[in-house]
């Protein structure tokens, strides 16, 4: 008996310490994440005013076509063209590099309890893919065909922004390692993540649906349990469900649940009221 409790403390505090580091990545991740968006703001602008740029060149071109063989005039045209793609691939992934930088902001400093309108296809889609890359980024054999279907003309949605963020990634963080942990056992297998919002005018529901390795009958009893976790040591706090549950039900007034099994896979569901 006092062996087991020695144990189960030794795991607290080795939970304590992750949680500890996970604490300081935040704020590291905040630091790092201010620290860049200035330098892409630089860079997004610049791409614009090249664009503009070479759009006046464009013109210039064209007042001088009669001065320039036919051959150069082509060329010329060519390479205008290149330049129009490049800057737009610049501004575009530049676009996209601040909007993932304000959202590791946003979750480290975005008001606690503050509801703010927020467009859920683009919160989810964000938020699905860094824990894609983060999943990639521990495991270089990692791959999975993610699957995603939002309902159109979805209106905004009155939410906490950076914890239903929060709620995602814990999710998406959890499909990504059961797909991973059931490839590393089992040949020809496609991994597939499926990700849908749905909404009526009463509730949205976002869900998340895998086919990795699924939940024995334990894991379904306790899955909202602090501190339960089927991850190694390191690699898992055991918080994060019981902490989505809580965003989902206690601060969004909606409801969480779970079809599991095992061996097929899994899918989570969030059910989140509108307008309240």
């Amino acid at each position: 008996m006092e062996e087991t409790n020695n144990q189960n403390i030794e795991a607290l505090h080795a939970r304590i310490k992750q949680q500890e580091k996970l604490a300081q990545l935040g704020l590291l991740s905040a630091g790092i994440a201010h620290e860049i968006q200035n330098p892409l703001n630089f860079v997004i602008n610049f791409s614009k005013m090249s664009e503009k740029l070479l759009s006046d060149l464009e013109d210039i071109v064209a007042d001088n076509q009669d001065k320039l063989s036919a051959d150069d005039h082509e060329e010329l045209a060519d390479i205008m063209t290149d330049l129009k793609e490049n800057m737009q691939r610049i501004a575009e992934h530049g676009e996209r590099a601040i909007d993932i930088v304000r959202g590791i902001l946003l979750i480290s400093r975005g008001k606690d309890g503050e509801r703010l309108p927020t467009d859920m296809k683009r919160l989810v889609h964000e938020y699905v893919w860094l824990a894609f890359h983060a999943m990639r980024a521990n495991h270089k054999d990692f791959n999975v065909a993610i699957r995603e279907s939002y309902q159109e003309n979805l209106k905004p949605v009155m939410v906490i922004p950076q914890d239903i963020s929060r709620a995602v990634l814990n999710t998406m963080n959890n499909a990504c390692y059961a797909v991973w942990h059931k490839a590393q056992s089992t040949t020809d297998f496609e991994a597939v993540i499926n990700i849908s919002i749905t909404s009526t005018e009463q509730e949205l529901t976002i869900s998340f649906q895998d086919n990795g390795e699924g939940m024995n009958n334990e894991v379904k009893e306790r899955l909202f349990e602090n501190f339960f976790t089927t991850k190694p040591v390191g690699q898992g706090t055991g918080l994060g469900m019981g902490i989505t549950r809580d965003i989902i039900e206690n601060r969004h007034g909606g409801h969480i649940s779970f079809e599991s099994h095992e061996g097929e896979g899994t899918t989570i569901t969030f059910t989140i009221p509108i307008g309240k």
